[in-house]
């Protein structure tokens, strides 16, 4: 029998690594998706949509379908299903591993300004001017909604869910954004202020630079901690050589 690799996605790593390992013979491959994107684009192997029910309900699925090894490269903000990979894991004895690619890093001339998560992003933004260009994702801006007295420009990849700010426009687009166009829009838009969770990786990082160019401040959500215990690796080339060469 084929050894079967389950890779929870959503991630362009997750995308790299669901073709590398369809390339090899002898692997079964199945990539999880949790269906929040209408669009999700071609997947290499084999795909499933939607939840598991937990980390019993994951642990279940392992075992019937003969899962040999578990990757999760989810987004570094999925932190539930990211537990729930981990305890699955655990209980079934099935060797996983966690895919992150490294978080972003400020430099010369950024002023970055650090909190543990998106109702701290809230609260630091009175701080800062009136107009915030929001970068966090969909599901997050509840965590915004008393904000009454900012405007927001929201992007994301689909349309963002209520409650949110009274005051929004809201811009549907997916990265690579490149620093020319990020520039223009900070610009354009009189921004104040950017927020944005660390989420790491090139396709989304041009706003930052952008920001550093303009003298912008920059709130950044910091990533939540791993699990105890779990094996993490920051690239594709992490979970090859984790892996193993394959079968003969």
């Amino acid at each position: 029998m084929s050894p079967h690799v389950l890779i929870l996605g959503g991630t362009a790593e997750a995308r790299r690594l669901a073709t590398e390992l369809s390339g090899r013979p002898g692997v079964r491959v199945t990539t999880s998706l949790a269906g929040r994107v209408a669009r999700p684009g071609s997947l290499a192997g084999e795909v499933r949509i939607g939840g598991f029910g937990g980390a019993a309900g994951l642990g279940d699925w392992l075992r019937e379908h003969r899962v040999d090894a578990l990757v999760d490269a989810t987004h570094p903000f999925a932190e539930t299903i990211t537990a729930n990979a981990a305890g699955a894991a655990r209980a079934t004895g099935i060797p996983s591993v966690v895919l992150r690619r490294p978080g972003w890093q400020p430099g010369p001339g950024d002023d970055w300004h650090p909190v543990p998560s998106l109702p701290a992003a809230a609260a630091a933004l009175p701080r800062f001017g009136p107009r915030v260009f929001l970068t966090t994702g969909r599901l997050g801006l509840s965590a915004f909604a008393h904000l009454t007295d900012r405007h927001f420009v929201v992007r994301s990849v689909e349309p963002p869910e209520p409650p949110m700010p009274r005051h929004t426009e809201v811009l549907l687009a997916r990265g690579p954004f490149t620093v020319a166009d990020e520039t223009a829009l900070l610009h354009g838009n009189l921004i104040d202020v950017l927020v944005t969770k660390d989420s790491g990786g090139a396709a989304t990082a041009a706003k930052l630079t952008a920001a550093r160019e303009l003298a912008l401040p920059v709130v950044v959500v910091r990533r939540p901690p791993l699990p105890d215990g779990v094996t993490a690796v920051l690239d594709v080339a992490g979970v090859l050589e984790w892996l193993g060469p394959g079968p003969a």
